[in-house]
């Protein structure tokens, strides 16, 4: 009989694309995928460190499973990912129910893994760092992702140390995917079914293979005749290149949405993240690519209450959200995690974090709402994923990620979509679709 495997997934997107590839890797030891935990009978945790009180939610979350399985077989657990990494010897030692630990350069292994455990009992952590042998591996196992969006990771790990982050600790160095593996992976999505490519990497704009950077691949996929659209995350400045900015010049497809986090409008909180990039080379990276196109628009992360940051350093962070107008962004209260170096720096009071936070999110919130309100009574192109959960609306997203909602039949979804918007909230742009979508759009 063949068991079951239930994956729980927490963090970004790289780790939405681990536990797909998870997925592929363990059918070739009969375990098949399964939405209902209370099934499993190996139960996964894919976790991330990145926000604050990571280890203490995988804690609960194994509390919770105790519970689900107390009058029940126990499940094979497995704690995978970058809390994983992190924490890997202590978690062993504290929770006994925990069978395994992998991080996240060590999914190659699972299965050598499981069915080393399922015959000598013996608990286990695989957490070195490997990426080449892992991509290696999983390249020889067909990605069976059939989402009309899909990812795929084109490099991971960070070299850049800022003072707060703990990647380089959980990922490792930068490891960029050989080029033809990468673009033999995007084929076989295009083949299942997929239409927008989003490339990922910690640093996905550090991508070098061989002299082949993210503007080459950009270039290459687009050449893919099923691709409707590609976009890449997670950016850092100091490697937006011109070879990257100048591909919006020639790309059809790569969409005019810009994620580059600057975490802070400051020149000082900047150093002292060691952020190795200035406001004055950021605006630089947004002004060229405004020139090239009025219609990109930039998405950023914010860390507030950073360490250091005086109502000056604040207000300078202000004034750069009101010049760059940011949609879609992400803002939180500086939260120390634990190896790096801002770990013990002095927090800055908890009511006047909040109260900046507050200010910000905002700004930001007023950027979305207004965003999506210049596009009322406008005709827009979204590509259509999915029904909704209800089955009463077909969700679509704009150019820029937007969730668009609007009545239709199943044989839109997979089509790029001429929306006319009525109306809107800070979230979700509300239309109807145009008649004659016989005719294909580009």
């Amino acid at each position: 009989m063949d068991q079951k495997i239930f994956i729980k997934t927490f963090g970004c997107q790289m780790n939405e694309y681990d536990s797909n590839r998870i997925y592929d890797a363990v059918k070739k030891i009969g375990y098949e995928k399964t939405d209902k935990y209370e099934n499993a009978h190996c139960y996964l945790l894919n976790t991330c460190h990145i926000r604050d009180k990571a280890k203490e939610k995988v804690y609960h979350e194994i509390g919770r499973v105790k519970k689900i399985f107390r009058s029940k077989n126990k499940p094979l657990v497995i704690v995978a990912g970058c809390v994983a990494q992190a924490e890997h010897e202590e978690m062993l030692k504290r929770e006994p129910y925990i069978d395994l630990v992998l991080g996240p350069q060590a999914y190659h292994k699972i299965n050598d893994t499981i069915l080393n455990y399922q015959n000598e009992k013996n608990k286990q952590e695989e957490t070195e760092f490997d990426a080449i042998t892992k991509f290696e591996y999983l390249s020889k196992i067909k990605n069976q992702t059939s989402k009309i969006s899909s990812f795929l990771t084109i490099q991971e790990g960070c070299d850049k140390f800022c003072h707060f982050c703990v990647v380089p600790y959980t990922r490792g160095p930068e490891y960029s995917r050989p080029f033809d593996q990468i673009v033999n992976e995007a084929k076989q999505l295009v083949k299942n079914g997929s239409k927008e490519i989003i490339l990922l990497g910690q640093n996905v704009n550090a991508y070098n293979f061989e002299n082949f950077r993210l503007s080459n691949l950009i270039l290459e996929l687009e050449k893919l005749s099923g691709i409707e659209r590609i976009r890449y995350t997670t950016s850092h400045p100091k490697d937006m290149t011109d070879d990257i900015i100048n591909v919006y010049k020639s790309s059809k497809k790569l969409m005019p949405l810009v994620h580059l986090p600057v975490q802070s409008g400051s020149d000082k909180v900047l150093n002292l993240m060691n952020r190795n990039h200035t406001i004055k080379t950021y605006l630089e990276i947004f002004y060229k690519l405004k020139k090239i196109n009025p219609n990109i628009e930039f998405s950023s992360d914010f860390i507030i209450a950073y360490p250091g940051e005086d109502e000056n350093d604040f207000e300078e962070t202000i004034k750069l959200i009101d010049e760059v107008k940011f949609i879609n962004s992400f803002s939180f209260i500086f939260s120390p995690r634990p190896g790096t170096v801002a770990a013990n720096f002095p927090l800055i009071d908890k009511k006047k974090s909040m109260e900046r936070l507050e200010i910000i999110q905002q700004k930001l919130f007023n950027n979305q709402i207004n965003m999506n309100k210049k596009l009322e009574n406008k005709t827009i192109k979204a590509l259509v994923e999915n029904r909704t959960d209800d089955k009463t609306k077909l969700f679509a997203r704009s150019e820029y990620m937007t969730s668009v909602l609007f009545n239709g039949s199943d044989d839109l979804i997979g089509k790029v979509v001429k929306v006319k918007i009525k109306n809107s909230n800070r979230n979700t742009l509300f239309g109807e679709a145009i008649e004659n979508q016989n005719q294909k759009v580009a």
